[in-house]
């Protein structure tokens, strides 16, 4: 998997693939069990784009807080989950309030052992909500969860703060839980995000599991890097401009192909292929801490009713490996990247909310991610076609929705359309 561009990879393919994060990965190993010649280009060094983990003085860092959710399609489809050793979250969250914390958890799900670890990652408050409001969130839960998947795609759209309302929610229990968790889900605190997508991510949280590699999110697209036959992905390899007959590279070779198929993330792609649509993106910053001792002995996540940060978990709960030197190691997200004063903010409210003076915990790494979700307004198009011109594919979460699910489903779009074309000849 060197990025030597040698005789192998110049040689005649009938697709080349520019970009190996999840999409491109999906894509490339649907088109080589159709039996085509394929080349998965990756400018870096490592596959995954922003599904990466990094090994930094000694601990296990994703590249910004990250979960995985085995309830995708896709996933159950792509990925061997045992060969992954998940280790789940608490079945709840913890909320911040000037109240002190309160937990909602899910009462549907068993809690074994400490802080719920063999619970599964729904979230239906079980306490600390009125009567009414747990009506209308189980009702609003039963539909997402038992309804066919084609209604709730089909259903007409609105943001998601419009259909918490119309669920019959009131706006304490929105204010006090919905908001901020979901403003780390969509990564913003408008609720703006289309309502589609809002209950398809709801459905997907009641029937799976939210969890972690044991070894880091980026064991998620190593798997799917495994899976490919010697001499198929080529890293360190930076595609530089498309040209009418492949990929021109930018150390000066070309690799011909009579199709490519750009697997990047928006804005790369929009590079490549000028006048690609783009959506906005979603810009988040993690902050990691070492700590003498856990400020949470669960592995929970936090949130904050005033929104000072969007969620904060102390990663060794859910595996004790991400820390080499036996302290704990706690992740926190913000929206955007903080400046001092803002980091200084956070840092206080965190001493609130895990009760704890934080004036001794160390900040070991800072990982800002741009466009770390797309923004997906209402009307959202789950599905776009990755067709872009004769011979010329985009795929990406970009092009479906900001998840897992919808960079691998992007990606087998991407395949599917290639092979239809190829069979007939319409190019």
């Amino acid at each position: 998997m060197d990025g030597d561009v040698d005789g192998d990879v110049d040689g005649d393919v009938d697709v080349v693939v520019v970009g190996a994060g999840a999409s491109g990965l999906a894509c490339t190993a649907d088109l080589l069990a159709a039996g085509l010649r394929v080349r998965l280009l990756e400018a870096g060094e490592v596959v995954g784009g922003r599904m990466r983990t990094d090994r930094i003085g000694g601990f296990t860092l994703d590249r910004g807080f990250q979960v995985f959710n085995t309830s995708y399609p896709q996933v159950k489809r792509r990925l061997d989950l045992k060969e992954l050793r998940l280790r789940p979250f608490t079945a709840g969250v913890l909320v911040h309030t000037p109240d002190g914390p309160h937990r909602f958890t899910d009462p549907t799900r068993r809690r074994r052992g400490r802080g719920g670890r063999g619970g599964r990652g729904g979230l239906l408050p079980a306490e600390g909500v009125s009567a009414r409001d747990l009506a209308a969130l189980s009702l609003m839960s039963a539909r997402d969860l038992l309804a066919p998947v084609s209604w709730l795609r089909g259903r007409t759209d609105a943001t998601t703060a419009t259909a918490l309302a119309d669920a019959g929610l009131s706006a304490e229990l929105v204010e006090g839980l919905l908001r901020p968790f979901l403003s780390g889900v969509f990564l913003e605190d408008d609720l703006e995000t289309s309502a589609r997508f809002f209950h398809l991510v709801w459905r997907s949280m009641l029937r799976g599991t939210l969890c972690l590699p044991a070894d880091g999110i980026g064991a998620v697209p190593a798997q799917l890097a495994a899976r490919l036959p010697d001499g198929v992905l080529r890293t360190g390899v930076r595609g530089a401009a498309l040209t009418s007959g492949g990929v021109a590279l930018a150390d000066g070779g070309e690799l011909s192909a009579r199709t490519v198929v750009v697997a990047t993330g928006g804005r790369a792609a929009a590079e490549l292929l000028p006048g690609l649509d783009v959506p906005g993106g979603r810009t988040v910053t993690t902050l990691y801490h070492a700590a003498a001792r856990s400020p949470l002995a669960e592995p929970t996540l936090v949130v904050d009713s005033r929104r000072r940060f969007l969620n904060s978990c102390v990663l060794t709960e859910v595996h004790p490996g991400f820390a080499d030197d036996g302290r704990a190691l706690v992740s926190t997200s913000v929206l955007g990247e903080p400046g001092p004063a803002e980091v200084a903010d956070v840092e206080a409210a965190l001493g609130e909310a895990y009760g704890t003076d934080v004036a001794a915990w160390e900040a070991v790494h800072r990982v800002t991610v741009p466009d770390a979700l797309p923004a997906m307004p209402p009307p959202l198009a789950l599905s776009r076609t990755t067709r872009f011109g004769p011979g010329r594919y985009v795929c990406g979460d970009h092009r479906a929705t900001g998840s897992v699910q919808g960079a691998l489903a992007s990606g087998t779009r991407a395949a599917r359309e290639v092979l239809a074309d190829l069979r007939n000849d319409t190019r």
